[in-house]
């Protein structure tokens, strides 16, 4: 009975701390803690500093304070306060970036009272993302998690969508995680295929823009002008202060939106830009940026080359188009940025380049370079320390700083990893 009751004692134990294990983490948040503003100095040292602006530091040193980087080199000074990480061998790159994306305005797509991304209405540029940008959500986590810092989260639907907000991916209210604030103007062309809508759509489109740069005159004339909230949120782009994000993929509709915004005199950025490819010498010579949507998917068309949207990266390089990739648009999803960029690599793309179109080519274009994209002293600590480069599948991001606060990666996918590791504990 005494061996059997042995037997017994360890299995039970066993079992036990399964129990243990597995309620720890139901009960656990999945959500980020978010971090407090950074209380002294950080040096990093002993890693290698990709500084995306055409040098890398080997052995390097990084100094972080009051959420800016200060140093970064062989030889820096230590300040006598500053806590020293010792990096040994790991990798430092600029926190991600992700240009277009939901985050925040959708949880679960089967529910609608969790999307908050599009407006009723055709004209709607007063909406403004960050506000209704949730901070609990879940997919914010899993984003910081795959090593991005910042997601521009952006509104849909009609002809003008609203303004888009650069969201950092840690924080406690939304207010707090405002990078910048608009971004710009999301404006979506008409399908050029569809005849019978598509003067209307242009008609409504003219009219809105006619409208609010008749009331910006009126405005700029006199301070006793009545407000309209509507195109009071356009005034900036008028002024050449904000620009025009135009979502357009196919050629007739990249070519009429590109005439277009040179007869308003507004500043442009093509976005989705999926046959930008074909007209790449066009782009440009008329300096165009353009936001790659997405480089994860097959042809449009069943006479095109298979990896024709893989391949799309390469050619504008090679066509000098000042471009960067924002992957995809679902917030369940934008932890895939750097797989986008991996997948543009291996049809032609420079590696060194695709980092930087996550990073400091993100950050220019997007108006974020004075705080984003790369490692320079007066920049935030925005930082990621990683294992290997981002856009290799088998590399861990191992901590990520944003503005000099170590951001807390668990998800909900790192939660649900544990949890079926004890499940294979259980079944061995």
């Amino acid at each position: 009975m005494n061996s059997k009751y042995n037997q017994w004692i360890p299995k039970v134990m066993r079992n036990l701390t399964f129990f243990v294990l597995f309620a720890g983490i139901l009960c656990s948040t999945s959500a980020q803690v978010p971090a407090p503003q950074q209380a002294k100095p950080i040096l990093l040292k002993g890693a290698t500093i990709h500084t995306q602006t055409g040098h890398t530091i080997e052995n390097g040193m990084l100094l972080m304070e009051n959420g800016k980087i200060t140093e970064v080199g062989n030889n820096v000074q230590i300040p006598d306060n500053a806590i020293v990480k010792e990096l040994d061998g790991r990798h430092i790159y600029p926190a991600l970036i992700h240009g277009r994306n939901l985050m925040g305005l959708t949880e679960i797509g089967q529910v609608q009272v969790t999307s908050d991304f599009s407006e009723l209405g055709n004209v709607n540029p007063n909406v403004r993302a960050e506000t209704a940008y949730h901070s609990a959500s879940t997919h914010i986590g899993v984003a910081a998690a795959g090593g991005i810092g910042v997601t521009v989260t952006t509104p849909t639907g009609g002809l003008i969508s609203g303004l888009s907000a650069a969201m950092l991916t840690d924080g406690w209210t939304w207010d707090q995680m405002t990078l910048k604030a608009p971004v710009g103007l999301v404006v979506n062309w008409p399908n050029m295929l569809n005849n019978r809508n598509l003067s209307e759509q242009l008609n409504e489109l003219q009219k809105a823009f006619d409208k609010a740069r008749r009331y910006h005159h009126a405005r700029n004339a006199s301070a006793n002008q009545p407000v309209d909230i509507r195109w009071e949120a356009m005034r900036p782009v008028f002024d050449g202060e904000l620009p025009v994000f135009i979502q357009a993929n196919e050629i007739s509709q990249i070519q009429a939106a590109v005439s277009w915004a040179e007869k308003e005199n507004i500043r442009m950025v093509l976005t989705g830009a999926r046959d930008a490819g074909y007209i790449a010498e066009q782009l440009a010579e008329k300096n165009i940026p353009v936001m790659v949507g997405g480089v994860i998917g097959g042809p449009a068309r069943q006479w095109e080359f298979y990896g024709e949207a893989y391949a799309l990266p390469a050619k504008l390089h090679r066509a000098g188009v000042n471009f960067f990739i924002a992957g995809d648009m679902g917030a369940a999803s934008a932890y895939r940025l750097p797989h986008h960029a991996a997948a543009a690599v291996a049809f032609g793309l420079p590696k060194d380049e695709a980092m930087k179109t996550i990073t400091l080519y993100a950050a220019q274009i997007l108006g974020l370079d004075d705080k984003m994209g790369s490692l320079e002293p007066g920049k935030d600590a925005s930082i990621i320390i990683t294992n290997g480069n981002p856009i290799e599948f088998s590399t861990q991001v191992e901590m990520m700083f944003l503005q000099g606060r170590q951001i807390d990666l668990n998800s909900k996918h790192r939660q649900l990893y544990d949890l079926y590791q004890i499940k294979l504990e259980q079944v061995r």
